[in-house]
Formats: structure tokens, sequence, C-alpha cells
């Protein structure tokens, strides 16, 4: 390691980042915020506008319902508080997408506060966030939780587009684009909770996991429907108080976001290790360069002079109103992975895996509850269906083969109809054909080969065929009975039973 290295390293042992994020997530209404019109993405500039949302003289807001039950849903989902009477505000500032000249959002009564989000940590035993171990999954470190507070959850309406772009025959290359502008959006402020960028990650991770659960949002980024800012700062460890932070914007990839966090904290260090201060600003990340760079001094809350909006009321939700969404919520993803480890006997990291979205929990449930074994179901899925779709670019939804077909398959498995190896050329061949799995089952109709006397012949033929290995395995080479097994097997097409071929092929060899 070089010795400016060893010294990067060195300053940075010193030091401890304090994260906090700030997520913004549109809501999937059919309709913005304060009017009717179409919050629907790809349409063509300018199409889904009114008096309402490009703020003329005397157009009043009108509040969605809907995106206040999806922001309330949301909410819940992240064990938030929701606040009987929230009120909205005006945000001033200009910006050339922002017709009215503000924003309508929530200040100082939000929708939602105290939440928290519990993650899978590496922090050391030593902190004080960090709570008691997890089991220990072979082979890794054990887990430890830690929950990350959400200070706030609030409602707000989006701001409209720059486009920079060229245009034919134009003597400027931005134009406007206000389809976007009043687009629901509830915005998640995390406490400063997040100990490193890793944190970072896990924390948007679990974040997007949990509204896609709730079906709020489809969280797009591409789109521009998830979103996050970041606030960094260090300080030196055993400090009490904050380190001066800035604002990393406009990062449009979780990849990206701990990237950037892991340049702004060596950024900061090496500052404060000058001599230097940093200063409270709004940094960008260029991900080509992997470098933060300033764009404007950081704004106070002052500064955008929230006042409460006049013409909207406040903000009532009443404990039935709260009752009734809160009916909607769903089974959330921490908590059904602890059901199916109990219900069918799968590992920590199956239940993972198969609770990673919504659809394939609720397809991999069905199809366990009618396999007779539910954990040969949760190895198809990982091992033969999943490492399919993904070479083949596909999602769960995309399948041609349904959980239906895997726990039909799983069954011929089970009861020694099929091997392992005709299932995966089965498997192989749904994918081609676009077919579920019965039907090419069907239509080929492999059947293992239990005849006794034929896999004698079989195995007598191999054994005959390879006499040297033969008698390596008499002079203690026991491990090749494998390479024995393999060949019957080839020979067989994949057919041969593999029980009756390892039972003969052991007494054959001892004879």
């Amino acid at each position: 390691m070089a010795t400016s290295q060893v010294s990067s390293v060195a300053s940075r042992a010193n030091y401890e980042p304090i994260i906090g994020l700030e997520v913004h997530v549109q809501l999937l209404t059919r309709t913005k915020l304060f009017c009717s019109c179409s919050t629907r993405f790809g349409d063509p500039p300018n199409s889904h506008v009114c008096p309402v949302c490009l703020g003329h003289p005397g157009a009043l807001p009108v509040l969605n319902r809907k995106a206040i039950e999806f922001a309330v849903l949301a909410a819940l989902a992240l064990n938030c508080e929701i606040q009987q009477t929230s009120i909205f505000a005006r945000k001033n500032y200009f910006y050339p997408d922002l017709p009215k000249g503000y924003q309508i959002s929530q200040y100082d009564k939000p929708l939602a506060a105290h939440g928290h989000i519990e993650l899978a940590t590496k922090t050391p035993a030593s902190s004080t966030a960090v709570e008691p171990a997890l089991p220990r999954q072979a082979g890794l470190a054990p887990a430890r939780r830690k929950k990350i507070g959400i200070t706030r959850v609030h409602l707000e309406e989006d701001a409209g587009k720059s486009l920079h772009e060229d245009f034919p025959g134009a003597t400027v290359n931005t134009a406007i684009d206000l389809n976007r502008a009043g687009v629901p959006l509830v915005e998640v402020v995390s406490e400063p909770d997040l100990a490193s960028p890793d944190e970072a990650y896990e924390f948007l991770t679990r974040l997007k996991e949990i509204i896609l659960y709730t079906g709020v949002s489809d969280c797009n980024m591409e789109e521009g429907s998830l979103r996050c800012d970041a606030n960094i700062s260090v300080r030196r460890r055993g400090q009490k108080q904050f380190g001066t932070k800035t604002e990393i914007k406009n990062v449009n990839s979780f990849r990206f976001i701990r990237e950037a966090l892991e340049f702004e904290i060596d950024r900061q260090i090496e500052v404060l290790e000058s001599g230097s201060k940093i200063s409270q600003e709004t940094r960008l990340y260029n991900p080509t360069q992997r470098r933060t760079y300033g764009m404007r001094s950081k704004e106070e809350a002052h500064d955008y002079r929230y006042f409460p909006e006049p013409d909207l009321l406040p903000l009532v939700i009443d404990p039935a109103w709260q009752s009734a969404i809160a009916a909607q919520l769903p089974e959330l993803p921490e908590a059904r992975r602890a059901r199916l480890v109990a219900e069918y006997g799968i590992t920590e990291y199956d239940a993972g895996v198969l609770t990673s979205t919504r659809s394939l929990a609720e397809q991999f449930e069905e199809a366990a509850r009618n396999a007779k074994n539910p954990k040969r179901v949760a190895n198809l899925v990982q091992s033969e269906l999943m490492g399919r779709l993904k070479s083949n670019n596909r999602s769960i939804d995309q399948s041609p083969i349904s959980m239906a077909g895997v726990a039909f398959s799983s069954d011929l498995v089970e009861a020694g109809v099929i091997t392992g190896k005709m299932l995966k050329d089965l498997y192989d061949l749904c994918f081609v054909r676009h077919e579920d799995f019965p039907g090419v089952y069907e239509s080929q109709k492999p059947r293992q080969i239990t005849d006794v006397a034929a896999l004698e012949r079989l195995v007598d033929q191999v054994l005959a065929a390879n006499p040297e290995q033969r008698e390596q395995y008499r002079l203690g080479k026991r491990n090749l009975l494998g390479f024995f097994v393999g060949q019957v097997m080839k020979a067989s097409n994949g057919q041969a039973n593999p029980q009756l071929v390892n039972e003969l092929l052991t007494r054959k060899l001892h004879q």
C-alpha cells in the first residue's frame, strides 16, 4: 500500500461520518395532488397541465383523497405515528420549472413522524444503536439489528422538469416540461443515524422494498418515482457536536449514492486535516469521475419563508379513517420472512430471496402450500427458475413456468418420477417454447429407468469400460464412486434412478 493510502486510511479511522437521507417517493395516483391532471409518465411535454398546476391567478388547489390514503399507508408501514392534524405550507423559492414561485409542502406540522426502519448492520457491538445479535448464517459474520429513525413523512407536490437538450432552430438549449408539476410525493426524512455508505445503501434498499410491498409507488428511479438526497458530515471520534454538513442532490441510483458518500467522506476529512473548514453547500455527483462538486450554497429553512397555505384547510386524519387505511396494510417483508422460516422450514437466506418482491413471495407461498416438500420448491425457485429468468432478462411475472408448474415439477422429483437432470432439461425447454412445465412434461413424458436389470447392464458396461478407475477404487480411492455414477447417468441420458445406480455400483465395486 502506498504511503498516501496508508495516511488516508489512518485519517479516516480518526473520524466518523454522520449521514441522513431525504427520499422523495412519487405516489401511484392517477391524478395530481391538487388537480385532476393525469400523472401518466412519458406523454408529450406540457400535455397534462391546467390553471391549477400552472399557477394561474385565482386557481385553487383541491386535495387528492387517494394521495392522502397512500401517504398514510406508507407512513404506517414505516412505523410512524400519524398526526391527527397536519398543515400544508408554502415553500417559497424560484426555479424555472416551479410556475407558482412556491411549492405546496408540509413543514412544522407534517403528516407523520417518529418512525423507523430496522437494518442488518456491521456496526461494532460497542455502538449504542446496535441491538442483540441475530442467528448467524453459515459462512457469514453474525448479523446485528439497528433501528434507523425516521424524523418525518410528509406530503408535497413535485416541481416540473428542465430539459437540457439540443432543440432544432433554438438559440437556447433548455426547455420546461410541466407534466410533473403537481404530481404527489411523500418525502421520507431519516434521522442522522446512518454510520456508513453501506448502511445508507441498506436503508434505501429496505425503504424501497417496504414501499413496493404497500403498492403506493412503483419506485421507478429511471422515471423519477424515487429520488434521494443525502446529508453528510464528519466529526472526530468521541466528539459530540456534529460537523458542518453538505447535501448531495440528484443522484439517480443507490450504487451512485454509496459512491458519492464514500467520496464526500474522504473529501471532508482531507479538508479538515488540512486545517480548513467545510462549507455548508449543495453538491452534485459525477459518476464518470466518481467525485462530487459544488452546486450552490446550502439553504436554511428560513430561506424558504414557510407559511401556512391559505387556500387549504388543515388536513385531519380521524381515528376511523386511519383504521380503515391501516386495514389495507399488507404483511410486510420482515414479518413475512420470519413466518416463512417458521411455517415452511426454509432458511433465513432463502426467505430473504423469496420475499424480495411481494409478487414473488405470494407466488412462492401458493406453490409451497400445494407441494409435498416446500424446501424443494424454495430450492427450485432459486436454483432453476430465477437463474433462467435473470439470463433471459425477465421478471417473475414474465416467467413461462408458473409457481403451480414449479410445485408440479417438485413433486415429480420428490416421487422419483424424474431426475434432477431431466428437470433441468424440461425447464430449458419451457423457456425455449414459452410454455408452462406441466404441458412440456406431458409432451415429453420422460421417465426414470427403475428397472434393475436394465440398470445393471448399464453399470456393467461402465465398469468394463473403465478398468483403471475400477482398480483405483478398490485400492481405496472411494471418491471415484461419483465418477462411475456420472458415467452411468450419461449412458442413460440422465434417466437412470440415481439411488438404484449408487446401490448397484457400490455392490459391484465391492464384489
